[in-house]
């Protein structure tokens, strides 16, 4: 099998080589792609060295590629997938460009790996924070039955690549508009008309998506906070049925990918960094209306929030 990687020196495309790494999956040969400026860049990959190529249309042709990851932004997944489909080669996308185009699956292996059958091309990966959400709200949803969906989150600079980092360790605002070392900043990605920003819209349609609950009603509130990495989410909750928190405490237990935490005991980023689960804590009732509860959920944006759950995708296909 052979494995390419679009975007190779990017933050996340660099992570997805780190856990193809440790995961010891049985490929044959891997590339990697990135501009014309990384072209020559060598990167480590277990006992031997990899070379960074130019990403050009002729890599299509000449590799005998079976798998890409794109993992450089909607521009790039936009004006090469369709060349990489023509060329057969299956393609998972970590931008926000194909998530919810009717004909591709949006998927979380754990909740919809399913749609992953011999046909599928192209599988796109969802958004870092609806990621780690979906997770614990399909246990609830089956469980009680999802009535409504209210987000907060609480998004770190990695979320923005290596400027954001950049921005925080020295205080200068480059990638963000305002000094993040001295601010939490209520905007990720650009503004909409509606008032929103696309990072939240991605938030309410992705989750809809991934769930197969089409007319589900959710908000979203994004914030970028002055850490270096792990999202956390404070998610607020309406469903259909009374809540039985110790029927769904044992379900979050038994759910593969999550690690639920008790009582008093809650999730941190310092916990969560470099790990692949989705940690929740916090759980309890909202007494405010019929049917409803609260609770905190934080994982590792760059690892399950894209790097590993695309590689779980991979996974799947194989």
């Amino acid at each position: 099998m052979h494995i390419g990687i679009v975007g190779a020196t990017g933050m996340v495309g660099l992570k997805i080589l780190e856990v193809l790494e440790e995961r010891d999956l049985a490929i044959d040969k891997i590339s990697l792609f990135a501009s014309a400026r990384s072209e020559g860049k060598q990167i480590p990959y277990k006992d031997t060295v990899l070379v960074v190529e130019a990403l050009n249309e002729s890599i299509f042709e000449d590799k005998n590629l079976d798998v890409l990851f794109f993992a450089a932004g909607g521009s790039i997944s936009e004006k090469y997938i369709p060349i990489a489909l023509k060329h057969h080669i299956r393609v998972i996308d970590n931008s926000s460009f194909y998530r919810m185009d009717a004909n591709t699956p949006l998927v979380v292996p754990e909740i919809n790996g399913d749609l992953i059958t011999d046909e599928v091309m192209l599988v796109a990966n969802p958004n870092c924070s609806t990621t780690q959400s979906v997770l614990p709200l399909k246990v609830i949803d089956d469980l009680f039955g999802l009535k409504r969906v209210v987000y907060t989150t609480f998004q770190a600079v990695s979320g923005a690549g290596q400027g954001g980092v950049n921005d925080l360790l020295s205080g200068e605002p480059k990638q963000f508009k305002h000094n993040i070392q001295k601010n939490v900043l209520p905007e990720i990605d650009v503004f909409l008309e509606n008032g929103y920003t696309k990072e939240e819209m991605k938030m309410i349609e992705e989750t809809r998506k991934i769930l197969g609950l089409e007319n589900l009603p959710v908000t979203a509130t994004a914030v970028r906070v002055p850490i270096i990495n792990t999202h956390a989410i404070s998610i607020n909750v309406e469903v259909h049925k009374a809540v039985d928190l110790n029927a769904l405490k044992d379900a979050f237990n038994n759910q593969p990918g999550i690690v639920y935490m008790n009582g008093s005991l809650y999730p941190l980023a310092e916990m969560v960094d470099g790990t692949d689960d989705v940690y929740v804590g916090r759980l309890r009732l909202d007494p405010s209306v019929e049917h409803g509860l609260n609770f905190w959920c934080v994982a590792d944006n760059i690892r399950k929030g894209a790097a590993t759950n695309t590689v779980q995708i991979l996974e799947k296909m194989i």
